[in-house]
Formats: structure tokens, sequence, C-alpha cells
């Protein structure tokens, strides 16, 4: 059983910065792949990035060069470095965790966070 916590949203103004923590629970953290997907309003939840549990971070295209993950397997901690903030990324962000993971899709995970609010405001 993994528990997962996301911290660190909150209102930006456009092209201002947010850092996202997400604190799991549990054994064998760095055996996870670690996901990070938003939730806008009315959309369904995608995909933003993906600390693989081999290593590899992947990120879709609209963030590529503004957000940045990154994971600290002895704190059990993924986080999601966001700059250059637009108010299209504004939503709901989870982090979401599954065994030797590393997909992009939502149904691929098992464990989710509780999300955290992010607004871009312009």
């Amino acid at each position: 059983q993994v528990q997962l916590v996301e911290s660190g949203g909150g209102l930006v103004q456009a092209g201002g910065s947010l850092r996202l923590s997400c604190a799991a629970s549990g054994r064998s953290f760095s055996n996870y792949g670690m996901g990070w997907f938003r939730q806008a309003p009315g959309k369904e939840r995608e995909f933003v990035a993906v600390l693989t549990w081999s290593g590899a971070t992947y990120y879709t295209e609209s963030v590529k060069g503004r957000f940045t993950g990154s994971r600290d397997n002895a704190k059990n901690t993924v986080y999601l470095q966001m700059n250059s903030l637009r108010p299209e990324d504004t939503g709901v962000y989870y982090c979401a965790a599954e065994l030797l993971g590393g997909s992009r899709l939502v149904e691929s995970y098992h464990y989710w966070g509780q999300g955290t609010q992010v607004t871009v405001s312009s």
C-alpha cells in the first residue's frame, strides 16, 4: 500500500513559479514510477510528467523546458518545479505511483494523491 500526499500548489501570476511536492509512504519507493497529472475544470485528467523507476523522466510537450521533475528516494518524495507558468497550466495536480511503472496513461496507475490546486492568473 502506498499513500501519496501532494503539497505546494497555490495562486501565482503568469510567468511565475511553483514547486510541487509529493510525499510517499510505504516501502521500496525507488521501485515506483511516479507520474504527475493535472485536471482542469470540465476536462479529463491529463499527463504532465513521469519519473520512471529506472531513472528516466518524460514530459508532455506543452511543459517541456518549463517544468522539471525530480525525485529524492531517500526522502520518498518527488517534486515538480514549474517555471514560466501560463493560465492554461491551471488545474488540480495529482501525483500517482505504480510499481515498476513509467506510463503516461492515467489508467496505468494504482495509487493517487488527493491533488493540489494550481491557479495561474493572467
